[in-house]
């Protein structure tokens, strides 16, 4: 039975007390309540959710946006299903959905949102993979329409976003491996225009200069996110004239190839070169030697987003007295073996 018009025929009772009694008002008694929750559950009624949202103007339902790539989608189990747990455990406070939405490798992110924005799909958003110029910000700008970017870009002003530590991660990574004698590190940075790629380049270009060591170029090694990128850098490293005597690599699933390229040429990682991964990841804790990496907590992460998400939409800001604000998401430092050698002076 899905009408409310026949649940309250069958209890005779008013549409008027049914729906309020469904909607949980305070002008129904908690017998006649009761009643009709009881009836609704044994007759199978569902509320046309479709129909009060319109008549509402909200649809009671966040959009998470990522793009759906091959990368994505290999490392989607681990990221997005972590981060999600957390946005979930904090929209379910107040009733309301998460769906994600996957941008086609094929498509243009911007067009993609376009589409999604004039159909009104969503009360709000959370969009990833933030470019260094993002339309996508420009355009939930202009539509006035609740987000949070996870990701920094230097499109649209003043917006709301919570990004790593990308700059925290490579200080740490160029510290631990000066203090081991190292000089020439190398790093394996996207090959796309994602803003973290840009923002981790500079950070480390900074961080050896505090160093007294000159930035060169040619140790920036550019690879695609992915276990495929990590053998491409494996390779493209072993290529280079006086080679680099360590490396970090700012995704996680590229130390799965990186380690298979060395391997393959007979270099031992942690051994003939020291490795610092960017985030520890289950498939990762199975390479030898251990890899140092960087831990986080993506549940926790998926609460910030959520907690900060509703604290920009007037309905739930006032359940969020820490207000908007733009986070900076820590990593801590995990040791491991494969930079563990000191270079002999």
């Amino acid at each position: 039975m899905k009408g409310i018009r026949q649940l309250a025929r069958h209890l005779d009772i008013s549409i008027g007390t049914v729906s309020r009694a469904l909607n949980g008002k305070p002008d129904v008694n908690e017998e006649t309540r009761k009643r009709v929750l009881a009836a609704a559950e044994e007759l199978g009624y569902v509320a046309n959710q479709s129909g009060r949202s319109l008549r509402q103007g909200t649809t009671n339902v966040i959009g998470l946006m990522i793009e759906s790539t091959k990368e994505t989608v290999e490392n989607s189990d681990n990221f997005f299903l972590g981060v999600t747990g957390g946005l979930q455990s904090v929209l379910a406070r107040h009733k309301l959905d998460l769906i994600m939405l996957p941008c086609p490798n094929d498509e243009d992110p911007h067009e993609y949102l376009k589409r999604m924005v004039a159909r009104r799909v969503v009360d709000a958003l959370i969009i990833s993979a933030t470019q260094r110029v993002d339309k996508r910000i420009d355009l939930l700008v202009k539509a006035k329409i609740p987000f949070v970017a996870l990701g920094r870009s230097s499109s649209g002003g003043s917006y709301t976003w919570i990004d790593l530590d990308f700059e925290g991660v490579a200080a740490s990574a160029v510290d631990r491996l000066v203090s081991k004698g190292h000089r020439r590190i190398a790093i394996a940075a996207p090959s796309n225009d994602i803003n973290l790629g840009y923002i981790f380049v500079d950070a480390y270009q900074r961080s050896l200069e505090r160093h007294g060591i000159a930035y060169d170029p040619s140790l920036v090694i550019r690879v695609k996110s992915s276990e495929q990128g990590g053998y491409q850098a494996g390779h493209e490293m072993l290529r280079l004239d006086g080679k680099p005597t360590a490396i970090i690599l700012i995704y996680e699933l590229m130390a799965i190839g990186f380690y298979r390229r060395l391997t393959e040429a007979g270099v031992v990682p942690g051994r003939d070169v020291a490795v610092i991964g960017f985030r520890e990841e289950p498939r990762g804790k199975f390479l030898q030697p251990s890899l140092t990496c960087f831990r986080m907590s993506l549940r926790d992460l998926g609460v910030e987003l959520a907690e900060t998400l509703l604290a920009t939409m007037p309905a739930y800001s006032e359940h969020y007295p820490k207000g908007v604000h733009n986070t900076i998401w820590p990593l801590e430092l995990v040791p491991g073996e494969s930079d563990a050698f000191t270079l002999a002076n």
